[in-house]
């Protein structure tokens, strides 16, 4: 499941957005950056998380663009300038605050159906030296359309030498569950999470990367510490299985762990740390039942299978995730915060020691699909909306 611009003005102010509440049972600072924006209305007040409101923080939202169609990644470059994709195939420049009029040449061409278009987008971890860009995006391929990753040169405000360097053994037709977020880790590998393509039971077939996390180098080779890759009933490339279509992913700013949350069919939506060579079991388990109503098992402890730190009923359609690493939210500094396109709001997950222990709901008064979440080097927290008048915006103090 998927889930289904200001010209300034006074800042509207009104009750928080939502509950928060205690969970009971569940085991670069950079200068300079341009990023101006209007404020609009959307101010938040601390939620009360168990009884405690310094657990949260006022805040507003400021527009720092609009006018992007169903925008669906953004990643930072040096000095504060922004690069988004839109899902019809075009990666946009927000330059000192403006949106660019037009798009970046040198993007790969996509097959924009369904859930499926440019996707993601990440800097490899050398960008200063080496300029390389990576994007996800949906590829046209013998037996249907799949998951892809390709990579570019950034010069002069375009990609050069764009080439692709995983085309995923996932294709299937239709437009559904294509996954493809984009990480690199603390080593500077690259993961990306590919959907089931709503196939379901070939997310438990390491055969393909049908419902499955991949890493590799930023080349495209396979590290060679793989957890599959001496099983020869399994592709290399493949990190984790039995994911139904994982859309936000980060990287835990203490331990380097990746995390990623996860679309569960109606309700069981997970966030998860992920285990190398371990399964998430869909769609054997899940929280969640299928939509016609049947049921489908809940992972045990006997299960085999990996148990989400945490699960959403009803779900929220998580897709966005980030860390906050921040000054300007203290209070939130370690937690997780997870996007919501079906529940309209931004996810607030505190942590203590890789457990979760409490929730906030920011932004739902706000009223807007959210699609991702970046941990901006200003100490802000970013976010995209998913619409066809889509907004980067950013959460800031009140006051």
């Amino acid at each position: 499941m998927d889930g289904h611009g200001t010209d300034g003005g006074p800042v509207l102010r009104f009750p928080g957005d939502g509950a928060a509440r205690r969970l009971a049972g569940l085991g670069i600072l950079s200068s300079g950056l341009f990023l101006g924006g209007c404020e609009t209305d959307a101010t938040g007040h601390p939620n009360d998380m168990a009884g405690d409101p310094a657990d949260g923080h006022s805040y507003r939202v400021v527009e720092v663009v609009d006018g992007l169609e169903h925008p669906w990644g953004a990643a930072f470059l040096p000095g504060g300038d922004v690069l988004v994709t839109e899902k019809p195939g075009r990666l946009r420049w927000v330059r000192e605050g403006t949106l660019q009029e037009e798009p970046v040449d040198g993007t790969p061409q996509v097959e924009a159906v369904g859930q499926g278009g440019l996707l993601d987008v990440a800097l490899h971890p050398d960008f200063e030296s080496n300029g390389l860009v990576y994007l996800s995006y949906s590829k046209g391929v013998d037996g249907g359309i799949t998951t892809a990753v390709a990579r570019g040169r950034w010069e002069d405000g375009a990609l050069r030498d764009t080439e692709d360097i995983l085309v995923a053994d996932a294709a299937a037709s239709g437009g559904r569950h294509f996954g493809s977020r984009l990480l690199f880790d603390q080593e500077g590998l690259l993961y990306v999470t590919v959907g089931d393509r709503g196939l379901q039971d070939p997310a438990q077939d390491r055969t393909n990367h049908i419902g499955s996390t991949v890493r590799i180098h930023d080349d495209g080779s396979v590290p060679t510490d793989n957890p599959f890759l001496e099983d020869p009933d399994a592709l290399d490339e493949i990190f984790t299985y039995g994911n139904r279509n994982a859309q936000g992913m980060a990287l835990h700013p203490e331990t380097g762990d990746v995390w990623q949350n996860e679309h569960g069919p109606r309700g069981g939506d997970e966030l998860n740390r992920m285990e190398a060579g371990g399964n998430y079991g869909w769609p054997e388990f899940s929280f969640g039942d299928h939509y016609d109503g049947r049921s489908i098992p809940d992972p045990t402890p006997d299960s085999g299978t990996v148990p989400p730190v945490l699960h959403w009923t009803p779900a929220i359609a998580p897709s966005g995730l980030a860390f906050y690493t921040g000054d300007r939210f203290p209070e939130w500094r370690g937690d997780a915060f997870n996007g919501g396109l079906v529940g309209r709001q931004i996810r607030r997950v505190v942590l203590e020691e890789g457990e979760a222990v409490g929730e906030e709901v920011l932004l739902q008064d706000y009223g807007s699909r959210i699609r991702a979440i970046v941990d901006g080097p200003d100490g802000y927290l970013y976010f995209l909306t998913d619409s066809s008048n889509g907004v980067l915006g950013r959460l800031e103090p009140e006051g």
